[in-house]
């Protein structure tokens, strides 16, 4: 009897077995729809056998296989049953995440005409750096399986780099696989691309995407239409059987790691990939991430460096702005408006950044002090002064800005500190002939309005831009030579060991975008604490001196990448219970964790309670990334055998990036 066994997208690691008379190996990959509880569910076939652990009268018959598309190639299964392992997931919901929605309902989209052949004249190309053309020789003459880190400074010219070597890829008929952080970079970059390569088939694939399209740009890529595929993290599950180069963009990103469900690295899933499919991977950085940076400069990845820029002549000028005896504006130096001043007169554009939307982070009442506390989370509402609303930026709940103290019935109510909204109020009142733009995520929070704001920029619309992290990565704004760099001090101090890291990566990226055309670029960034290493570091370039410093400074703490960890979370409704849950895995992991495994205690997460739940923590650690697996497997095996309490929910995160 012929028992086909299913990867079904439940929380159980384990797959099912279904009676499937007119099944034959060749069905491996095929989605299958089956009875599952009192309904139906579709799945991916993983095996055809004739035995199965469970007695054959006790199996039902599967609804239907569905053949109506190519079956999913035995590389995709690997690189499923991989992540499952690594990240200790049912296959059966990688298997499904991994799927466009579409095609995970049992659906095909419509399929659209096939476009003629574009006769583009072939674009001139740009003049390559000594640098650029050692690093394209490089990766193009790799043969087989190898890790590039491309470590180029801001405005280097990495992009030119990676299409030269894509150009090579497609000229010997092989697909390449580009992966980029955000949504937003990727319509910009896919007009770059196609205008470069004409007579390829080039697919875009974002959550941003309605479900055909998604489905569509799926099986081009799976039937070996696509030559490129370009996308964010999700995207480093597209089949692709030409594969021939990955990509990955800003790789230091945090967007690579998937912080909900399946939580996966697309960046270290993508070098597994690579070696999987014996091809090489480009990580391309201005500010790698430690790990890459250890891994590079250890040996165990090539390093490639571009230290000039491909079109300015020089890096931006980084000064330090003491404001410790000055009375700032609204956050605002004497300095910062000086120079501000300045680049209007010039007819030049600026950047003031500050990584907090909203006018204010809270607001307060002075005299009885009730300030503005989501009920939900363990956070503050922010005051959003343009709709009057507050908001949290956790759990998405918002109410009007109260017209009195609800507490005391003050009328004087106060926000303190100040976001995006707040700074464009002020420069609004400061240089009111100037055209302001804001750009956040509740300016842009369509593709479209985002690639409307886009062009104002570009068409030279927008005098002042006040922006978040949104605008510090991948863009290039000819006449904006400055950047002002607001509030950036408090990560200084934050308990979360990486937080140095990603401000420095944060400041670095978005200085970048100042003087990358024919036209200097400068960067203040206003601080407390000028005398402070990373602040010294930016004002020098020197990204190689901030990041063996805190390598040294990680090693001596044995934090990644010198040890490995991985932290189990429960959320329930009151904080006992999850506490109560992780102190009871922390006793079912001691026999399993021997010599080479540490157990810390359990305690509340840093945002302790999200939409009304209470969640606490436990961080398991090893030196031995081999030893922490075996060990996870066997926890594993312990926690899915509990009866858990009802409301009680837990995951587990390896190599967690969020603290």
């Amino acid at each position: 009897m012929k028992i086909i066994r299913v990867a079904l997208d439940v929380p159980l690691p384990r797959v099912f077995d279904y009676l499937a008379p007119d099944s034959v190996e060749s069905d491996i990959g095929y989605r299958v729809r089956v009875p599952f509880g009192a309904g139906s569910k579709l799945g991916v076939v993983v095996a055809v056998t004739n035995q199965s652990d469970q007695p054959v009268e006790k199996l039902k018959p599967a609804l239907e296989l569905l053949r109506d598309m190519p079956p999913l190639p035995r590389s995709w299964s690997e690189l499923c049953e991989f992540c499952a392992r690594y990240y200790q997931a049912p296959l059966g919901e990688v298997m499904s995440f991994a799927l466009p929605p579409l095609l995970r309902r049992g659906k095909l989209p419509r399929r659209l005409k096939e476009k003629p052949g574009v006769n583009d004249p072939v674009p001139v190309l740009p003049a390559l750096l000594s640098d650029q053309q050692i690093a394209v020789t490089a990766i193009t003459a790799a043969r087989g399986f190898e890790t590039f880190l491309l470590h180029g400074v801001t405005g280097s010219g990495k992009t030119e780099v990676y299409l030269r070597a894509i150009e090579t890829v497609l000229a010997s008929g092989g697909q390449a696989l580009m992966l980029v952080p955000e949504i937003a970079l990727t319509p910009q970059l896919e007009g770059r691309v196609a205008a470069r390569f004409p007579q390829a088939h080039v697919v875009s694939a974002h959550s941003g995407m309605g479900d055909a399209a998604r489905a569509r740009a799926y099986l081009d890529a799976l039937e070996g239409r696509a030559d490129i595929v370009l996308g964010t993290r999700l995207s480093v599950f597209m089949p692709m059987p030409r594969l021939q180069l990955i990509v990955v963009d800003e790789e230091h990103d945090g967007s690579f790691k998937q912080q909900d469900g399946i939580r996966y690295s697309a960046r270290d899933l993508a070098i597994w990939r690579a070696h999987q499919a014996d091809v090489p991977i480009v990580l391309g950085s201005a500010t790698p991430s430690l790990e890459t940076f250890h891994h590079a400069h250890s040996g165990r990845f090539r390093l490639l460096e571009l230290p000039l820029r491909a079109v300015a002549e020089t890096l931006p000028t980084v000064r330090v702005v003491d404001t410790r005896r000055e009375k700032l504006q609204d956050g605002m130096s004497s300095d910062l408006f000086t120079a501000l001043e300045l680049r209007l007169e010039r007819g030049e554009q600026s950047l003031v950044f500050l990584n907090r939307r909203g006018y204010a982070p809270v607001l307060a009442c002075p005299p009885c002090g009730w300030i503005s506390r989501c009920k939900h989370c363990a956070a503050n509402l922010v005051v959003h002064l343009v709709d009057r609303r507050l908001r949290c930026h956790h759990c998405g709940f918002e109410t009007m800005i109260p017209r009195a103290c609800p507490d005391c019935g003050n009328l004087d109510l106060q926000p303190f500190g100040r976001g995006t909204q707040r700074l464009e109020e002020t420069l609004g009142a400061r240089f009111p002939k100037a055209r302001i733009l804001r750009i956040d995520r509740d300016s842009a929070n369509t593709p479209a309005k985002w690639q409307a704001l886009l062009a104002v920029i570009h068409n030279g619309e927008v005098d002042i831009l006040i922006g978040t992290q949104m605008l510090a990565k991948g863009h290039d704004f000819p006449r904006l030579t400055l950047v002002g760099a607001v509030g950036a001090d408090a990560a200084l101090f934050a308990a979360d060991f990486r937080a140095p890291e990603r401000l420095f990566a944060q400041l670095m990226q978005v200085g970048g975008r100042s003087g990358r055309a024919a036209l200097a670029g400068e960067v203040l960034i206003q601080t407390e604490y000028p005398e402070h290493p990373l602040y010294q570091a930016l004002v020098d370039h020197d990204y190689a001196r901030f990041a063996r410093a805190q390598l040294a400074e990680r090693e001596v703490a044995g934090f990644p990448p010198f040890s490995f960890q991985a932290m189990l979370r429960a959320e329930a409704r009151d904080m006992a219970q999850s506490l109560a849950f992780l102190t009871a895995a922390r006793a079912a992991a001691e026999s399993l964790a021997g010599d080479f495994v540490t157990l810390y205690d359990p305690v509340p997460m840093r945002m302790a309670r999200l939409m009304t739940l209470e969640r606490g923590q436990l961080l398991v650690e090893s030196y031995s990334r081999p030893a922490l697996q075996t060990f996870l497997a066997g926890w594993m095996d312990c926690l899915y055998a509990q009866k858990m309490p009802a409301g009680l929910r837990w995951h587990i995160d390896v190599d967690p990036t969020d603290f």
